[in-house]
């Protein structure tokens, strides 16, 4: 009787967003193989052009399969909206799980009708982002805030950064101030700003995120959730890899360095 290999759920991002849909994963399927991918090498998402955002999604899917990963989960915000219905298409028989702004519980949530959405220049301006707005959220307000260099100081793993404090207070605050009561991350990598944001807000307002939602979408269509035993993570990158489980501790998420399988390695994402 041959045993069959244990399903693989490869994720992956531009850098160090994805990690909180990692975390999730984790928590939700310990049981499940994990490989997290970041595409260093042409991090961030947000200020490529979609062309760009297409090809790079469909460079690191290939890579993911071809190190054995059986189900893909895209934890970028920014890569779902502008290329997951490509890489579905490329990999029709591959399960493909994306991250999406959190408009629907928003919407469903809110007391007083008024959203604000977190969100890269990429996602603020998406079709993909206009359509949730329209589909869940048609009778509320919705304030969508382009967060110009966050991700880009999470990878820095600058979490309270002055920037953005400024910028929060400037935008987000008065929009606060005068109702809003539901704030969406728009981007898996404001997942690791939600401390420094729930002090600016006070209490006044909830934060959405979605990393658990999607990692038990994930466990479910990878069918690692009727698995036993404990599963091992890999951490890849298509630059500078070492790095990577210094910033699990970095980001809250220590815990998770006792499952690596290994030392990081390098992808190959061309």
């Amino acid at each position: 009787m041959t045993t069959q290999p244990k399903p693989t759920i490869g994720v992956f991002d531009s850098g160090l967003g994805g990690l909180s849909v990692l975390g999730a994963l984790a928590a939700e399927c310990p049981s499940a193989n994990l490989i997290y991918a970041a595409d260093t090498a042409h991090v961030p998402y947000g200020n490529k052009t979609p062309d760009q955002i297409r090809a790079r999604v469909l460079a690191m899917g290939q890579a993911l399969i071809n190190q054995g990963c059986t189900t893909l989960v895209v934890a970028c915000n920014t890569a779902t909206a502008e290329a997951i219905e490509a890489l579905r298409a490329t990999h029709p028989n591959i399960p493909i799980v994306g991250v999406e702004p959190g408009i629907k519980p928003a919407a469903l949530n809110t007391q007083t009708g008024k959203i604000a959405v977190l969100a890269t220049a990429a996602t603020a301006k998406s079709q993909r982002l206009a359509q949730l707005i329209a589909r869940h959220a048609p009778h509320r307000v919705v304030h969508v805030i382009p967060c110009h260099g966050w991700a880009t100081e999470v990878e820095a793993l600058n979490l309270e950064a002055p920037t953005i404090i400024a910028e929060a207070r400037e935008k987000l605050l008065p929009l606060i101030d005068a109702g809003v009561d539901q704030v969406v991350l728009g981007c898996t990598h404001y997942d690791f700003l939600a401390p420094t944001l729930s002090r600016l807000i006070g209490g006044k307002a909830q934060l959405v995120g979605v990393a658990g939602a999607v990692a038990r979408q994930a466990c479910k269509v990878s069918g690692c959730d009727s698995l036993t035993g404990n599963g091992t993570i890999r951490l890849m990158s298509t630059m500078n890899p070492v790095r990577l489980p210094h910033t699990l501790s970095a980001l809250g998420l220590g815990d998770l360095v006792e499952s690596l399988a290994g030392p990081p390695q390098s992808l190959a994402a061309d």
